[in-house]
């Protein structure tokens, strides 16, 4: 097994975008494809490992763009979620971008093109319920401390399962935004899941995350028990 990066550079809804292809350049056919969003700060090298993680397991894998090309920011920036407010406000934008992003997987060689599905983190997260509501055909899609407000339009019926994994305490997302949530689902007709960990913040998947007085912070347990249930999952729609 040898796992491979490769940059893919690809057009889209406002201009030139660069996602990041993660495979195993020794497999002998295509594989089920996975989007990896990344959370507020764009692509970066801990997707980038998160990725390899998968395709170890038998995955092909794009970690997405959707900010744009050189769209990247980091915690010690000023104003570290720009981009992501850009989009939170077009929210149609923000949709046309997932699906762009979702047809570059589907026609990767490496990429069984019929099984796809999509994980996002924080924003993240969001792109991954929005790819779903506009009934996009991934068979699933798993959220980890992501963002739950619907679009400001109505949705496409979701076919896509989804798994939500979810921290308690998450000051991004209140118990009121995770019960918005399973009524939401559910009235889409929706296979979904909740999986909530006690005592857990906001970004408990992020191991640079260290801003407890925000409610954002990494937990070992809930990253763990988060990855494993997704395992499972993908298991499950593959």
């Amino acid at each position: 097994m040898t796992i491979t990066r490769q940059v893919i550079v690809h057009e889209g809804p406002g201009g030139t975008f660069e996602s990041m292809a993660v495979l195993d350049d020794r497999a002998s056919a295509p594989r089920p494809g996975i989007l990896l969003f990344p959370n507020v700060l764009g692509t970066k090298e801990a997707d980038f490992a998160y990725a390899e993680k998968l395709a170890a397991l038998g995955y092909t894998v794009l970690v997405a763009d959707v900010f744009g090309q050189g769209k990247r920011t980091t915690r010690a920036d000023a104003d570290f979620g720009r981009y992501m407010a850009e989009l939170n406000a077009d929210r149609e934008l923000l949709r046309e971008r997932v699906h762009t992003v979702h047809a570059v997987l589907k026609s990767l060689d490496e990429v069984d093109a019929d099984r796809t599905a999509a994980i996002g983190f924080c924003f993240g997260g969001k792109c991954v319920l929005d790819l779903a509501r506009s009934g996009a055909d991934i068979a699933g899609g798993v959220s980890f401390h992501g963002v739950y407000d619907a679009p400001p339009f109505e949705n496409a019926r979701i076919t896509a399962k989804l798994l939500v994994c979810h921290g308690w305490d998450d000051p991004i997302a209140p118990p009121e935004a995770t019960v918005a949530l399973a009524t939401e689902l559910t009235e889409a007709g929706c296979d979904w899941q909740i999986h909530a960990y006690g005592h857990t913040g906001h970004a408990f998947t992020d191991h640079d995350a260290n801003m407890p007085d925000m409610g954002l912070a990494y937990n070992h347990a809930a990253d763990q028990r988060s990855f494993r249930a997704m395992t499972d999952f993908l298991g499950e729609i593959f």
